[in-house]
């Protein structure tokens, strides 16, 4: 298993870590084969989605933020609730496959580690499989 360090700088923020996660195949040797990416965080998540446009992080952001408000009663005494919630609706790893040595994503398509609670230091796990 690999580990890549992460230090968000905002409250709530996609960082693309496509690239990181193709060193670690790289790295790896693996030519075929699945790169397995976790989470061991409940504020953060992974998502794979849109990286050629901006935009498209800000928008899911805002929406996010609109269907669990940062602020909304909740009963956590951590006051980090939202972020909890927020964790849980993203989820907390992805599988893609490994071709050429290469993670098979579409032309528009990046990996993000998602930060719900920053700013904070945190981890991301990989393990690549041949296969």
């Amino acid at each position: 298993m690999k580990t890549i360090e992460i230090s968000s700088r905002m409250q709530v923020e996609m960082i693309d870590v496509t690239g990181e996660v193709r060193r670690a195949i790289r790295d790896s040797g693996v030519r075929v084969g699945v790169v397995f990416l976790f989470v061991p965080h409940t504020t953060a998540a992974l998502t794979i989605n849109e990286n050629a446009d901006p935009d498209v992080v800000r928008d899911m952001i805002m929406e996010l933020n609109k269907i669990v408000p940062m602020n909304d009663g909740y009963r956590h005494g951590e006051g980090n609730s939202a972020a909890h919630i927020k964790s849980t609706l993203v989820g907390a790893s992805e599988t893609v496959l490994i071709e050429d040595g290469e993670p098979v994503l579409g032309t528009w398509q990046g990996i993000y580690f998602c930060e719900f609670d920053g700013p904070r230091r945190r981890k991301l796990h990989l393990k690549v499989m041949k296969g």
